[in-house]
Order: structure tokens, then sequence, then C-alpha cells
């Protein structure tokens, strides 16, 4: 019997192989965990509660700022996600173009610098000229409550203004209404989803927005990466086999579609799903989700840069500095 080791991770297509046991994690006697919510497991970690988990890259790298910073990294993204599509506003804010946010308030999920906020609040900053100082901030929850995260740092730079929404108020609601002028958010706002004329993208062509950032960047936006407690990274062999397990479990949910190609994906109940799947393996290549340091380091050192920009780091972090160093070559 290996090293007992509780991993928590959220049941993606992409990690069901590790639950299901199709795939195992050789000399490891793992239990894996899942939440419903992504954030309850990267708060259990912070907590103490796993020995490798999920961690969003932010809440990761806010650690680093600790006396005594917890955990190193795997090379693991089991998430990731372009973002232009995830800047919203109201329609009858002016906001035109993205030039147009700044001297706005905007509405963001959970807390200053979420993962999916730090990469277009980045973009916006490298292609537009638009900077987190030059907006107001209120955090919350999209379409339900939440509380402010007071499970881990919430670093906000000098000159910018930051708050809470107050009890009972959501982000979409203040959206609609006008109260707040756009919306940075994981979550699509359900007002939108049911139709609002008061809601609209930033960048209503997408897709195509960034497809283009794809082929001019080669950055396909990493959100979170797999953590380890430091007590575990003399344990190489093992960590190892939960890195080989982890891109084992990714591989065979990729060769899926690969192999339902040859029956135009007809398991699926998605119509022109093949015409999708051969545009963007065309565009991706053919691990259009790939794990280690070589097909990911831009990706990486462009979050850490804008982490740093946006002062949610102390200093400009590198891969050296997060990484497990045995890892570093893949």
């Amino acid at each position: 019997m290996g090293i007992e080791l509780t991993i928590g991770t959220y049941r993606y297509e992409h990690t069901e192989a590790l639950f299901d046991g199709r795939v195992k994690i050789e000399g490891v006697d793992a239990t894996l965990e899942t939440e419903p919510l992504v954030s309850d497991l990267f708060r259990y970690m912070l907590e103490g509660r796993y020995g490798i988990a999920e961690l969003g890259l932010t809440y990761f790298l806010r650690t680093f700022d600790l006396e005594d910073a917890p955990f190193m990294a795997l090379p693991i993204f089991p998430n990731r996600n372009f973002r232009h599509s995830a800047v919203f506003v109201n329609t009858e804010a002016g906001i035109e173009k993205p030039q147009d946010l700044a001297g706005k308030t905007i509405g963001e999920f959970a807390l200053f610098g979420h993962d999916a906020g730090v990469w277009p609040k980045g973009i916006l900053s490298d292609e537009y000229g638009v900077t987190v100082d030059q907006c107001r901030w209120v955090i919350g929850g999209t379409d339900h409550p939440i509380p402010a995260f007071d499970w881990l740092p919430q670093p906000v730079p000098d000159g910018v203004h930051v708050r809470h929404t107050d009890d009972g108020q959501t982000l979409g609601a203040m959206l609609e209404s006008g109260e707040i002028d756009a919306l940075i958010s994981v979550d699509v706002p359900q007002a939108m989803v049911r139709g609002s004329t008061k809601i609209a993208r930033l960048f209503p062509d997408y897709e195509n927005v960034e497809r283009d950032y794809y082929r001019r960047t080669g950055i396909f936006p990493p959100m979170h990466i797999v953590a380890v407690r430091k007590d575990l990274v003399h344990r190489s062999e093992d960590l190892r086999s939960v890195y080989r397990a982890f891109v084992k479990a990714k591989d065979l949910a990729e060769r899926k579609y690969i192999e339902g190609a040859a029956k135009q994906h007809m398991s699926l109940v998605t119509p022109w799903f093949s015409s999708l799947f051969e545009h963007n393996r065309s565009l991706l290549g053919e691990d259009w989700w790939p794990y280690g340091m070589r097909a990911n380091r831009r990706a990486v050192d462009t979050f850490l840069r804008y982490h740093h920009e946006q002062g949610l780091s102390k200093r400009l972090l590198t891969s050296r500095d997060i990484f497990i160093p045995e890892f570093l070559d893949t």
C-alpha cells in the first residue's frame, strides 16, 4: 500500500476517469473528493483538508505573500477558458468599445482579481490601455449574494477603489438596473439568460475575438492549477504518479472526441458538433488541453505578470518560484 493522499478536484469530464477508477494513481492510496462549488475545494485546501488539490491560480498565488507559502504546484491545468466572453455591460451605460470602461463602475464576481477577472483585466490593459486604477470596483455574487471570502488574502493596490456589495445585493441585478456599468464574471447573469435587453457582452462576437487572440498569442488561458502541500513536495515519485494519472485521464477525454469524429459524434446531443470539433482542432492542435510546462509557460508567465500588475502579488513571480522543480521540464 502506498502513501495515503486525499486529493480534491472538480469532477470534469477530463478528471472523471480518476473518480470512476479507469485511471489509477500508481503507488498511491488516493481518495478523490469533489464539491458542488469549485471554490469550496479552494477553501478546504487552504484550510488543510487536502494534501493535493485543484486551486484557482489567484487563490494559489496569493499564498506566496504569506510568511511561509504553504504550497507548490504541479503543471496540471484542470480548468481553462477564454475570457473575453466574461465581460458584460449595461446597454445604457455608453460602453461601445473596451476603452469606454475607463472611469466606469465595474462589478466583479467573488473577489477583486478572481481568475476569470485577472485575464480580461490584463487583456484590457495590454490591448486597450484600460487599467484597474481607472475604474471603481464592486465585489459580490452574480445572481446570489455571497459574503466576502475572508479565508484568503485580499490585497487591493493603492489608488484602487473596491467595495463589497451590500447585504442582499447581487451584481447581476445591479448591472441590469444600471447601478454598475459593467461586470466581469465567471457566471453569465441570469437576467441576460432570460433575454434582458439591458445586458450585453462587451465583445458580442466573442468567439471570433477569442480565436483571434489565440492565433496572435498562442494562449488558451488557464484558470486553475493543482497545488501540493510543501510537506509532500519531496515525494517525487508519488507526485509523478499523480501527474501521470491526471494526464492519462485528460487524454482519455480527448480521445473520446477524436474517435467520435469517425461517427460524426453521433453519441452527443449537440448538432453540428463535428464541424465545431474540426474547427477547434485545426486551431488548437491535436492536444488542445495540454498539461506540462512547455505548452503552458507563456500562458503562466502572462498570468503571473497580470497578477503582479494588478496589485495581487507583491513581487513578480516566475514559473520557477511556483512549480515543483522536477516538473519544470514537462
